[in-house]
């Protein structure tokens, strides 16, 4: 490996520690509440090194946000098959919120920093914003609309089924369950069992209410898989 290789690896290391540290304090203290110093502190780096990585509080956390959504993203792409089923991608959509959420405190700590960020805002949200935190938004809601598209012209789904406003039903209330799961628990414990057992059920209910009559109700239900949360890693 040569230096400028062995020099970018440790910069990617040093980032990710940076990440890992600021993260750990958001759970400790709340997004709000936690400084630049302390971050630089609990990395063990000094306020400069820091701010070559991140030039402020707020486009650290940014970036963390959108990393996060992109993420998912890439993980589901991965997985998905050309000519997979409507009903096999949302459950694949499904697999992989639990795969890429389900065992950290992720959805704690992103929820924070959004609430930090743009607090008029719900937890994910395809509006433009100033902050720029909704890029990865536009994406997902695309891929859900695109999937129940492919369900009504499988004959899965009912024709007068609307794309969008389902998409946007889905999004709204998976925003809500993650607002009241953080806000009504006390341990990152039982904000995952909380979170993912209600977002379970909300999602099944919806693909129920938009099923034409006929379809095996077996075919609509999603793998129960309880969220267990873990120190971020």
């Amino acid at each position: 490996m040569g230096i400028a290789e062995r020099k970018e690896r440790e910069k990617a290391e040093r980032k990710a520690l940076i990440i890992r540290c600021a993260k750990a304090l958001i759970l400790e203290q709340g997004a709000e509440a936690v400084s630049m110093g302390e971050i630089a502190e609990r990395a063990e780096l000094s306020k400069a090194t820091l701010y070559l990585y991140f030039h402020s509080k707020d486009i650290m956390f940014k970036e963390i946000c959108i990393e996060a959504g992109f993420q998912f993203i890439k993980h589901f792409r991965s997985l998905h098959k050309p000519h997979m089923s409507a009903l096999d991608s949302l459950k694949l959509f499904w697999k992989c919120y639990v795969d890429v959420f389900g065992k950290s405190d992720d959805v704690i700590i992103l929820f924070n920093m959004k609430q930090w960020l743009t607090p008029n805002y719900p937890f994910i949200f395809v509006d433009e914003d100033e902050s720029g935190i909704s890029a990865p938004s536009f994406e997902l809601f695309d891929m859900i609309r695109n999937i129940i598209k492919t369900g009504i012209e499988e004959g899965v789904f009912e024709r007068d089924v609307n794309p969008t406003l389902i998409t946007h039903t889905l999004i709204s209330l998976f925003s809500m369950i993650v607002e009241n799961a953080v806000k009504s628990v006390k341990t990152p414990q039982e904000v995952g069992a909380l979170f993912f057992d209600e977002m379970q059920s909300v999602f099944q209910i919806i693909l129920r209410g938009i099923a034409r009559e006929g379809i095996d109700r077996s075919r609509l239900t999603l793998e129960s898989v309880r969220g267990t949360a873990q120190s971020p890693g």
